[in-house]
C-alpha cells in the first residue's frame, strides 16, 4: 500500500470523490433538467434516486477497492474471479472514451475564461467560429490536459488530494459568489421562484426516468473510478459516512448551481423565463452576452469566474475519469506513475482530436453515423458520449451490482462495510444496502440502460 501511496484524510478521499461526481453537468445540465421537470418536484426526486438508488453502488465501488487495494481490473482477480476482469477494462474504456471528448469541452471553457479575461465577450456570437478553431481550441486542450496529468503525477496525497482540497473550496466559494451576485439583478427573484417552486402536475415518467439517469450519471458510477478512490483509502475509514458525504456533495452543488443559473436566466429574459435552454448553448453562445450587458469591468469579473468556475469543475473531473487508466498500468504493468501519467494523457489528448474537429471542421467526424430512425447523423464526439457515457456506464452499474451480491456475495460486502463501521451491523442501513445491491439496483440500472440504449441508437421512445 505504501508505494501506491494513500489519501492522508478521510476529508481528502471525500472531496476528491465528490470532485469526480462533480463536473461540466452539475453546471449545464442539472438546474434544466429540474426546470424542465417542475422544478422543486425534480430536486426531491432527483435526491431521492441519488440515495435510493446510487449511494448503494458508489457504497459498493469503494468496498472493493478498499478490500483489494487495486484497480478496477486487478480488483476482481484479486477476488479470485479472474473471469470478471472483463468488467474493470470495459469501466477503464469508458473512462478513457468520455475524458477523450471531455477535455474538449473542458478546454473551451478554459478558452472562454481568457477570451473574458481579454473582454472578449462577443465570442459568445462567433461560437461556431471558436470550435472550428481548432489550433486555439486544441491547444487550450493540450494545457487542460497537462494540468490534468501534472496534478495526477504528483500521485494520491500530493497531487489528487492536494488539487481536491484546493478545488473544492473554491468551487464552492465562486458558485456561492456568483449566486449572491446573480440574486442582486433585476428579475432574480423570479428566476429562484422558477427553480425552486414545485410543479407536481409536470411530473411524468419521463421525468422521473430523466432524474433517475441525472442521479446516476452525475455521481460517477460505473467505471471504477470509485474502485480506483477506494483502493487508496485506510482499513479503519467508515465507507457508508463517506459514501453519504460524497453524495451529499454532489447534489449540493448542482443545487447551488441552479441557484445561480437562473437568477441570470430570469434576467436575460426579463422574467418570463421563455426562450432558453441549458447546455452549452446558453453557456458558451448565450451567457457572455449577459456578461457584457453589466458593464465592462463587472462583466469581465462575473464572466471570467463563471469561465474560471467551469473549468474548475471540469478539472475536478478529469483528474480522476484520467487516474482510473493510470492506476491500472501503474498494478499491472509496474511501471512509474510519471512516465504512465504522460503517455496516457498524451494518447487520450491524440483520442480526443476526433472529437476536436467534430464540430464542423471535418465534415467526416462532423456527420460521423447516422442512428437507426434518426433524421440527421451524429457528431463523432456525440457518439463517443452515447458509447462511452450513456451505455457504458449503467451496464457497468449493473454488472457491478449482480458481481457483488451474487458472485463475490453480498455477506462478503457487508463484512467489508463493517470494517471500520462496526456499528453497522443489524442496522436499517446494512439492511437496505443488502436489499438495494441484491434487488433494488440491478433491475432500475437495467432500465435504464435498456431504455438509454434503444432511445440513443435506435431512436426508442418509450414515453
Amino acid at each position: 500500500m505504501s508505494s501506491r501511496g494513500n489519501f492522508s484524510s478521510k476529508l481528502g478521499f471525500i472531496l476528491a470523490a465528490a470532485g469526480s461526481a462533480v463536473g461540466l453537468g452539475n453546471i449545464w445540465k442539472f438546474p434544466f433538467e429540474v426546470a424542465d421537470g417542475g422544478g422543486a418536484a425534480f430536486v426531491l426526486i432527483y435526491l431521492a434516486f441519488a440515495f435510493i438508488l446510487c449511494f448503494p453502488v458508489m457504497v459498493t465501488e469503494i468496498a472493493i477497492g478498499r478490500k483489494t487495494q487495486k484497480n478496477p481490473v486487478g480488483a476482481y482477480a484479486a477476488l479470485g474471479f479472474k473471469n470478471w476482469k472483463f468488467l474493470g477494462l470495459m469501466g477503464i474504456l469508458s473512462g478513457v472514451l468520455i475524458l477523450s471528448f471531455y477535455n474538449v469541452v473542458a478546454g473551451w471553457a478554459f478558452g472562454y475564461f481568457l477570451e473574458m479575461v481579454k473582454g472578449n465577450f462577443g465570442i459568445g456570437q462567433n461560437f461556431s467560429q471558436f470550435t472550428n478553431d481548432v489550433i486555439n481550441v486544441g491547444l487550450y486542450g493540450l494545457v487542460f490536459m497537462a494540468i490534468t496529468a501534472f496534478i495526477v503525477s504528483k500521485g494520491i496525497s500530493g497531487g489528487i488530494e492536494k488539487a481536491a482540497k484546493f478545488l473544492m473550496p473554491s468551487l464552492v466559494i465562486m458558485i456561492l459568489l456568483l449566486t449572491f451576485y446573480a440574486s442582486s439583478l433585476p428579475n432574480a427573484m423570479k428566476g429562484i421562484s422558477y427553480y425552486l417552486i414545485p410543479e407536481f402536475s409536470e411530473v411524468t415518467p419521463e421525468v422521473i426516468y430523466n432524474a433517475l439517469g441525472q442521479a446516476f450519471f452525475s455521481l460517477s458510477l460505473g467505471m471504477g473510478a470509485l474502485i480506483t478512490y477506494g483502493s487508496y483509502i485506510s482499513r479503519g475509514d467508515n465507507i457508508v459516512s463517506s459514501a453519504a458525504y460524497i453524495t451529499l456533495t454532489d447534489v449540493g452543488i448542482a443545487f447551488l448551481a441552479g441557484l445561480m443559473m437562473f437568477p441570470f436566466v430570469a434576467y436575460l429574459t426579463d422574467g418570463t423565463m421563455e426562450g432558453f435552454s441549458g447546455g452549452p448553448g446558453l453557456i458558451f453562445v448565450t451567457l457572455p452576452g449577459v456578461f457584457e450587458s453589466l458593464g465592462s469591468t463587472l462583466g469581465i469579473v462575473v464572466g471570467a469566474l463563471f469561465f474560471l468556475l467551469l473549468s474548475f469543475a471540469a478539472l475536478t473531473s478529469t483528474v480522476s475519469l484520467l487516474e482510473v487508466p493510470v492506476t491500472y498500468v501503474v498494478d499491472e504493468f509496474k511501471a512509474s506513475r510519471k512516465t504512465s501519467v504522460w503517455l496516457i494523457a498524451t494518447l487520450i489528448f491524440l483520442l480526443g482530436i476526433p472529437s476536436l474537429v467534430s464540430n464542423g471542421y471535418s465534415e467526416l467526424f462532423t456527420s460521423f453515423i447516422t442512428y437507426v430512425g434518426a433524421s440527421s447523423p451524429a457528431s463523432f464526439m456525440t457518439f463517443v458520449e452515447h458509447v462511452g457515457s450513456d451505455t457504458l456506464l449503467p451496464l457497468g452499474g449493473v454488472l457491478i451490482t449482480i458481481f457483488a451480491a451474487y458472485v463475490w456475495k453480498k455477506h462478503n460486502l457487508i463484512e467489508e462495510l463493517r470494517v471500520g463501521n462496526p456499528n453497522l451491523e443489524g442496522t436499517w442501513k446494512e439492511k437496505y444496502i443488502d436489499f438495494a445491491v441484491s434487488y433494488l439496483c440491478p433491475i432500475l440500472l437495467t432500465l435504464v440502460f435498456i431504455f438509454t440504449f434503444l432511445g440513443r441508437f435506435f431512436g426508442v421512445n418509450f414515453f
